[in-house]
């Protein structure tokens, strides 16, 4: 019982951390008025990258050894560490399909960023392509998502036109 209630307080510990990663990747992000929709895509391969990492370690041997035994010992430790798994799992598969849709736009953006004013080329194919992953995406349609992505695109299509106006 004693190596059962270390690797509880070990097990606590995790938790913990793991909360406050949770925690940490739900609040509102804070960024300048004028970043563009490159930043969206980096933001979520950012986030997939921090919890991939995250889900490797919590499969990491030493870790499955440690819950294999608290799981013999039955311990009600794992009620908690079960749900926080389940948390990370949706939030790295989250993040994996952010990224894997927002790639799909990532071919405007250099037009949109490079383009004169006269970008309305572009435009009709990256609102169906919006359009796509608003229709497809499990994750990315919600309002939220959308009205910042709209917003960097918006953003760009001004710095585009700033650019121009100040070179011309």
């Amino acid at each position: 019982t004693e190596i059962t209630e270390k690797l509880e307080e070990v097990v606590m510990i995790w938790t913990k951390q793991i909360r406050q990663v949770l925690v940490e990747s739900e609040q509102i992000r804070r960024e300048a008025d004028d970043v563009g929709p490159s930043a969206e895509l980096e933001h979520w391969k950012s986030r997939m990258s921090s919890f991939n990492s995250l889900l490797d370690e919590i499969k990491s041997s030493r870790v499955k050894k440690i819950i294999s035994i608290l799981q013999a010992a039955r311990s009600k430790t794992l009620k908690q560490w079960k749900e926080l798994d389940g948390s990370i799992t949706i939030a790295a598969n989250e993040a994996k399909d952010n990224v894997r849709y927002l790639y799909t736009l990532d071919k405007f953006f250099g037009p949109l960023a490079n383009a004169s004013p006269v970008m309305m080329e572009h435009i009709p194919s990256l609102m169906n392509t919006v359009c796509l992953i608003y229709c497809t995406s499990p994750y990315y349609n919600t309002s939220e998502h959308m009205t910042s992505l709209f917003l960097k695109i918006t953003n760009q299509m001004i710095n585009t036109c700033k650019t121009y106006l100040h070179e011309g």
